[in-house]
């Protein structure tokens, strides 16, 4: 059987980012996708917010710190947010696919996926 899993599609952030001159001056969407594996055991029979991962929260947070800072690279962006994630000490591992769109032309994305373990 596999690991429970919560997750959260598309998520938008506006950030500075990029290497290029002429994106530092401007903000950007990322668009995120997170899952994070969790046991829901505990909240599936309590029924309790307090017993499981307050998504709304933590998306929060993952968009507060992502628009206030500035990045040259989508893959430091997505190890900051599954750092971020793994602060949650419900959370036992994540994944975190980022998308950059209109980043290469005549392409509708591009992005990176990564998957990260408490303790690694």
């Amino acid at each position: 059987m596999s690991p429970d899993r919560i997750f959260v599609r598309g998520l938008v952030v506006r950030t500075v980012i990029g290497v290029h001159d002429y994106e530092r001056p401007i903000r950007q969407t990322l668009v995120l996708d997170l899952e994070f594996e969790v046991d829901l055991a505990p909240s599936a029979a309590s029924d309790a917010l307090g017993d499981t991962v307050d998504y709304r929260a933590l998306c929060e947070r993952i968009r507060t710190r992502i628009e206030g800072e500035h990045y040259r690279l989508i893959e430091r962006v997505a190890e900051e947010v599954a750092r971020l994630v793994l602060e949650d000490p419900a959370v036992r591992a994540v994944r975190v696919a980022l998308e950059k769109p209109g980043a290469v032309r005549h392409a509708r994305t591009v992005g990176v996926v990564l998957e990260r373990r408490r303790g690694n």
